[in-house]
């Protein structure tokens, strides 16, 4: 890329060197290597303290303090043959962000020597200072204990960056009245809540050969992101502070060719790629798939699916060493929802299952799903509960960028629906009818070719409009916003899948009282939840303003902004559900709506403020600039060309246009100051979030359509921020 006013040239880029002429290293030379799995416990633990922690892992028994003592001892000399000097508990805060506190291994003998000591102690437990963390009023700021625990669910693995190597171990993050602080212990009772209630519908199918002890979410979270010049990124203070860009006219191109999804991937950025699975493949993140995205500058990768929790930790990997390893490349890498308006934004498609230990697929149809009434339940329970559940699902994807996104045809909209296909509509519909659904041979795609083989179809087409879309044997949760912690969205769809299997199991068991057969009163009760839910059901486009209307007639909740959209965490059924699944506390579950609330404010406080800033000190001074420049050059004009009336009017023309945008962007400003000034004053957190929303928010786009337009008429030269055609464009 060559040098320019903005960006970095590759030259001036440390790191990001040619790999040509490298003997590429196989991924199994690297994989899981900093990872202190099962296959390092085993190698480096006594075979009856590696069967107790396994059991632990597996059947949540009581980890004994014998036992934590060897791990530690094993987990501290495998990572200082890393390289690690220090260690930390690794936790998720309700920040949606990953936090650390580092901790060396060395410590003070009683002589006074320097020793090197991790005990089972340090590995099961610390305290890090809670007061400074988000707590939506679990705890005052002066009440600052807090406990992380380890999870030993998830597996401890050392963390290499240029500055030195650190032992990462996932833990929860509780407070000291023993309520949850983070994301990943509700995530942690909604798998064990799942797991019962999905246990109790496997018992009508107990055999020798379906003796399944464990029931789990299965995880995929394709990850979709932006990447800019560095540069670029340094000189705009909207990207820096927000995530996002608050001013920019539309590229001349954008994606309208669309001829960046799927297009070959330039080399600066195919190198970074590689270097970035490099580092996730030393981590244990099984990274499957890399590509480009339809936007420009966009892209996407994803995994192999993998257990919930682990799942959840690997994503927030996923991103900490995609950002790490971009700015090493000399890029910035962008997860914002929506970080440049006219171009679709990012988001996270969580690809959500079930799966026992003993490799089944709850959600597989087989060949016949008319015939599989196990996978019926499961899938008829999934429906009811995101039918009767929506405003749970719609809170678990609210925040201000995902607004941005969602409905904005790039995106699901706000009303959560589910896409089945056409087989498993028309078998759900003979269920319902109480006729047989004949079964169909598997088709065929034959194209014409003869060296081309034909190509098996799926049971299901894809429908990438649907929040949340069956794709043959998992349900594919696109409504997730690409800078989500997934812990939460999949904690949430854990809970109402399993509350609608423990009714499920409820209302079979009460009629196989009644003397009704296991498979009568399946049926029957299968029946009643299809007629019940068929509402949420939809196949056709989610984006059509017909589809709006008809949901609206089907009185589907379509809950557009996020301050809305949160009271579905706090409504009295919701709060039921969480309490008697044990996922959330009542207090737990308030606190989340009030943190994100909060956060909510914040952001668009923060925009709100910048705005004003770079409207009073980049693009008024700009205007300014060329408006002198222009009313000198019509002066000079007018003498020597007295005669040349018609010119010297179309300059003037341009002159007026520049100072009436000017003008308008001024006054824009002005009016965000004082609406600006009437929201601080708000205490209550909800009216605030209200306000920021209804009464602030509104009036960024005037200020914008001002700046917008002052660019399409300041010359390039005048111009004090990269535009969308360089960012988008240059890399």
């Amino acid at each position: 890329m060559p040098a320019t006013r903005f960006g970095k040239s590759e030259s001036d880029v440390q790191g990001s060197g040619r790999s040509h002429g490298r003997a590429a290293a196989k991924v199994s030379d690297y994989f899981g290597c900093n990872v202190f799995g099962r296959e390092t416990m085993k190698l480096l633990l006594p075979k009856d303290t590696y069967k107790h922690v396994q059991e632990v892992i597996h059947r949540g028994k009581p980890l004994d303090l014998d036992a934590a003592n060897a791990v530690a001892s094993a987990m501290k000399t495998w990572a200082m043959s890393k390289g690690a000097t220090h260690y930390c508990h690794w936790f998720q805060p309700m920040t949606g962000v990953t936090a650390e506190k580092h901790d060396s291994f060395i410590d003070l003998a009683a002589d006074g020597q320097a020793i090197e000591i991790f005990s089972g102690k340090q590995l099961v437990q610390q305290e890090p200072d809670a007061s400074s963390f988000p707590s939506g009023g679990l705890r005052t700021t002066f009440e600052a204990r807090g406990y992380t625990a380890w999870d030993p669910t998830s597996p401890a693995f050392v963390l290499d960056t240029p500055g030195g190597s650190t032992l990462c171990i996932p833990t929860v993050f509780i407070s000291y009245t023993g309520e949850s602080l983070d994301t990943k212990t509700p995530l942690l009772r909604s798998i064990e809540a799942l797991n019962k209630a999905a246990l109790g519908i496997l018992s009508y199918f107990k055999t020798d050969k379906n003796d399944a002890t464990k029931v789990f979410s299965t995880v995929g979270a394709e990850q979709e992101y932006f990447l800019v010049d560095e540069g670029y990124y340094e000189e705009r203070p909207d990207l820096m502070l927000c995530g996002r860009t608050l001013f920019g006219a539309p590229s001349p191109k954008g994606q309208q060719l669309e001829d960046h999804y799927f297009g070959s991937i330039k080399e600066r950025v195919f190198t970074f790629m590689t270097d970035a699975e490099k580092e996730l493949y030393k981590l244990g993140v099984p990274i499957k798939t890399r590509h480009n995205e339809v936007a420009p500058n966009q892209f996407e990768c994803a995994p192999v699916f993998e257990e919930a929790n682990v799942a959840t930790d690997h994503n927030q990997l996923v991103m900490d060493v995609i950002h790490r390893v971009a700015a090493r490349h000399g890029l910035a890498a962008l997860f914002y929802e929506k970080p440049f308006a006219g171009v679709n934004g990012s988001g996270k498609h969580v690809n959500w299952s079930l799966g026992t230990d003993t490799g089944k697929n709850l959600l597989s149809p087989g060949q016949t799903p008319q015939e599989n009434m196990q996978f019926l339940i499961f899938l008829v329970a999934t429906i009811k509960a995101v039918h009767d559940r929506s405003r749970i699902l719609r809170a678990a994807i609210a925040s201000s960028g995902n607004d941005h996104r969602l409905g904005a045809n790039e995106a699901p909209p706000a009303i959560i629906s589910v896409f089945l296909g056409a087989q498993l509509t028309r078998v759900l519909e003979d269920l319902e009818k109480g006729v047989t659904t004949k079964g169909t041979e598997p088709e065929w795609i034959s194209i014409g070719i003869d060296k081309i083989p034909p190509i098996l179809k799926d049971n299901t087409d894809r429908n990438r409009t649907s929040p949340f879309a069956f794709t043959g044997n998992k349900f594919e949760f696109r409504a997730v916003g690409s800078s989500f912690n997934i812990g939460v969205p999949i904690a949430l769809l854990n809970a109402i899948v399993a509350d609608a299997l423990v009714q499920a199991k409820k209302d079979i068991d009460k009629l196989m009282k009644a003397k009704k057969s296991f498979k009568d009163a399946a049926l029957e009760v299968l029946r009643r939840y299809y007629k019940e839910s068929k509402a949420v059901c939809f196949e056709g486009n989610n984006y059509s303003q017909e589809w709006a209307d008809e949901a609206a007639k089907r009185k589907l909740p379509n809950v557009k902004t996020t301050p809305e959209a949160l009271d579905g965490l706090v409504r009295k059924d919701a709060i039921a559900l969480f309490a008697r699944l044990g996922v959330l506390s009542e207090t737990e579950a308030k606190s989340r709506q009030h943190i994100q609330l909060e956060k909510y404010a914040k952001q668009i406080d923060i925009e709100a403020k910048l705005i004003i800033e770079m409207v009073m000190t980049h693009y008024v001074p700009a205007a300014a600039a060329y408006q002198k420049e222009l009313a000198s050059t019509l002066r000079k004009v007018a003498e020597v060309l007295p005669g040349q009336t018609e010119a010297v009017k179309i300059q003037g023309e341009i002159l007026s246009r520049t100072a009436v945008l000017a003008a308008q962007a001024f006054t824009s400003v002005e009016e965000i100051k004082k609406s600006l000034a009437a929201a601080e004053k708000i205490e209550d957190a909800h009216e605030k979030a209200l306000a920021y929303c209804h009464k602030v928010k509104p009036l960024f786009d005037a200020a914008r359509e001002a700046v917008d337009g002052l660019e399409g008429l300041v010359p390039d030269s005048l111009w004090p921020l990269p535009k969308y055609r360089e960012m988008l464009f240059r890399i």
